[in-house]
């Protein structure tokens, strides 16, 4: 059974395959989390609760007759403020008589096959009810009528828990949620150290690792997108977890606005984890009979270290999260004219582009920004979705056609959230941006922010796009988002709701993809936000890949690409080969080393192929050929980290295919260094007791052998800068 409720002691046993999580209903219905950890077959109370009772001891208790028992030295499920723990609360909410005390209080439960949708947020999925189970508990607030239901879906083959709450005001007088995060796990130790993704614009996803401490350590983001500064995701680790060993606990957020995940380390040394939307700048107000729904957080349990976390996560999000069309297929190789021309191009240089993209066996083609309205640079024309003319004479009607002709399929650009001052759009409706009343607004890339917590905004943006789609054979979008939320508000909500502004926009946000992929369900949609900004869940459950990041430099990637993976499948992960020197940091590296870092995720190009050498053209046309052959491996193959380029001059990983029968290893050299000595690779993996081939070596290996000695690197990469090597393996016996 995944879900097992002791009614004598009133535990609740959640199961996957390989994890247990425990919490039990307590006192006068309080929630006291247990354990969450490695899979145990039954639950006894070997480590039964104790009351901590010390003479002079400052702590309160909730039962005054009851002392020893008290919140503040508590682990518990979803704590709130003000009956004796003063810790950061899972939940907060002010009365009308402005009180912010509340006191939650177990009610019932129910426990059902399959997993509910929530409503205007996207979620992972149970594609059949037999293979996810939901318990849903009822809490209430028998003063104030606050009821709040956490929700636990259990995927037991996936090895993930999700959770969320939904806050409903069952009283009689107004409610304002102050905070209302997804999810609340009390550790019983702080012996561990935080990872977490933080950088900036084309410098997505560092891996962080620290060491907990006392206090407060959090990532957040108040930009009103999850950002490339910090990705809505953390891990606790034991202290000797590393990729393939020790003790994992990840939590990710299924939400693409600002977020909060937090850790609070107390006088005890025990260590709280909170995690959803972001309190600041943020209330709900709860009308009597009103609902609110946080979004979902993802939480997954490894005890094979990092990677184990990283292929749970791969696994649940390309099969459960991840929808529609794409999901299971293989994603074309394409070609994306921005670097090769920006804004300054025409019908011919577009059709010269396409033709030669095709000629290399280039699958897609994709007109980026540009295309639209008066937009010969970033100052003008931002939603005014109409062809300029002057460039495409024919309309992309007629471009969409002449691509097809050729063989290829061709995708379109958007940047439909935001508008510029010179616009059709902005003359018209200049209400219909984000904006706090009776003040100037800031501009980012000479744009504002379209406000999509109103309906009506929404209501004309799918309309607008639908009619773009609809006007030609589009088969691919690319939706970009390049300026953050300043001066946040909106002219259609009364004052008192003015801080629902951030929330109701990203709500907006999803109606108006979920509408857009309902609609063209033949269109593959991927998502950018200045590259990697908006790399999140959220974004994934509609588009099921993501621009990376804005910096294409191969060396750059090696660290991004590694970065994303610890949380977002390969299949994800958009890469490609750009031109040298490079646009962003202007280095010059090898096309093959390019290539080798663009293939190890969703490959393309952007740059102009009409200007290649006649060696560039002949390597381009075999790593088009490589990756059509081994492109199933890699994006929905098992995906190890071998070398961290965070740790030192090299990077490798690999790709295992689902049945196992071949392998694909990528290493890179990043500097070359005087007299270095000799390098080799161990493998991970690979079945132990089978035999391997690797194309161009001769003998044949077992897999016990590549993974415990491992393979020599040539030793022609050590001389020169950003080198790399790919070796392919195939199973023979």
């Amino acid at each position: 059974m995944t879900i097992h409720y002791d009614e004598q002691r009133r535990v609740f046993h959640l199961s996957t395959v390989k994890t247990s999580y425990i919490f039990q209903v307590i006192q006068d219905g309080y929630l006291a989390h247990r354990y969450w950890g490695k899979r145990i077959a039954r639950f006894g109370d070997s480590n039964p609760i104790v009351s901590i009772d010390r003479p002079l001891s400052p702590n309160p208790y909730p039962h005054h007759k009851e002392s020893g028992f008290s919140l503040d030295t508590l682990q518990q499920e979803f704590p709130g403020f003000g009956t004796s723990d003063f810790r950061m609360p899972a939940y907060q909410l002010e009365e009308e008589s402005g009180s912010s005390t509340a006191d939650l209080r177990y009610s019932s439960y129910r426990i059902y096959e399959g997993k509910p949708p929530l409503a205007g947020l996207p979620a992972t999925y149970a594609e059949y009810e037999t293979e996810a189970q939901t318990l849903e508990l009822e809490l209430r607030d028998r003063v104030n009528g606050l009821v709040v239901y956490l929700l636990y879906t259990v995927f037991p083959q996936y090895n993930a828990i999700v959770r969320s709450a939904r806050f409903v005001n069952m009283g009689a007088q107004k409610l304002k949620l102050l905070r209302a995060f997804s999810m609340n796990v009390d550790f019983e130790s702080a012996d561990y150290e935080l990872l977490h993704l933080s950088g900036g614009w084309a410098n997505e996803r560092n891996i962080i690792r620290r060491p907990l401490y006392k206090g407060m350590q959090s990532v957040e983001s108040k930009r009103g997108a999850s950002s490339p500064q910090h990705n809505p995701f953390l891990a606790l680790l034991s202290r000797d977890a590393g990729e393939q060993t020790g003790e994992v606990y990840g939590m990710n957020l299924v939400y693409s606005g600002n977020f909060y995940a937090g850790i609070e380390v107390d006088q005890y040394d025990t260590a709280r984890v909170l995690l959803g939307i972001n309190p600041f700048d943020f209330n709900w107000l709860l009308e009597p009979g009103e609902s609110f729904q946080t979004p979902e957080a993802v939480m997954v349990y490894s005890d094979e270290g990092l990677g184990g976390m990283s292929r749970t996560y791969h696994r649940l999000y390309r099969s459960r999260l991840c929808r529609g069309k794409f999901r299971d297929k293989e994603r074309p190789i394409l070609i994306n004219n921005w670097e090769a021309t920006y804004f300054d191009f025409n019908a011919d240089k577009i059709v010269a582009i396409a033709a030669k993209a095709q000629q290399l066996g280039i699958e897609l083609f994709v007109l980026d920004d540009g295309w639209f309205g008066k937009r010969n640079d970033d100052t003008s024309s931002l939603g005014d979705w109409v062809v300029d003319a002057t460039k495409l004479p024919g309309g992309l009607d007629k471009l969409a056609r002449d691509v097809n002709a050729m063989g290829m399929a061709f995708g379109l650009w958007f940047e439909p959230e935001m508008v510029n001052e010179d616009s059709e759009l902005y003359r018209q409706h200049p209400d219909w941006i984000i904006h706090a009343a009776g003040r100037s607004s800031s501009t980012g890339r000479c744009q504002y922010v379209l406000d999509y917590s109103r309906k009506d905004v929404c209501d004309a943006i799918i309309a607008m796009l639908s009619e773009v789609l609809s006007s030609a054979p589009i088969s691919y979008v690319k939706w970009d988002m390049n300026r953050h939320m300043t001066e946040i508000g909106s002219a259609a909500l009364p004052p008192e709701r003015q801080r629902e502004t951030a929330h109701r926009y990203i709500l907006g946000l999803y109606r108006v993809m979920e509408e857009l992929t309902t609609a063209f369900p033949d269109v593959l949609f991927e998502s950018c936000a200045s590259g990697g900004g908006r790399f999140d869940p959220g974004m994934l459950y509609y588009m099921p890949q993501t621009w990376a990041s804005d910096n294409s430099d191969a060396l750059s990637r090696l660290k991004i690409q590694y970065g994303t993976s610890l949380v977002y499948p390969v299949s994800s992960i958009g890469a490609h080969v750009s031109a040298v020197p490079n646009h962003q940091v202007g280095r010059m590296t090898p096309l093959e080393t390019r290539g080798n870092a663009a293939i190890s995720g969703v490959f393309g190009y952007e740059l102009d192929p009409t200007a290649f050498t006649a060696d560039e053209e002949r390597m381009v046309r075999e790593q088009v050929a490589l990756y059509k052959e081994i492109r199933r491996v890699i994006q929905f193959g098992e995906f190890y980290r071998l070398l961290d380029p965070f740790a030192g001059n090299e990077a490798a990983w690999m790709f295992i295919s689902e049945d196992g029968s071949e392998a694909i290893v990528f290493y890179f050299k990043i500097l070359a260094q005087p007299n270095p000595g000799i390098r080799s690779i161990r493998l991970a993996g690979l079945e132990p007791e089978a035999v391997y081939r690797m194309d161009g070596e001769e003998g044949e290996f077992g897999g016990d052998e590549l993974m415990h000695v491992g393979i020599r690197v040539p030793a022609a990469l050590i001389t020169g800068d950003f080198r790399s090597h790919m070796w392919r393996l195939r199973r023979v016996m």
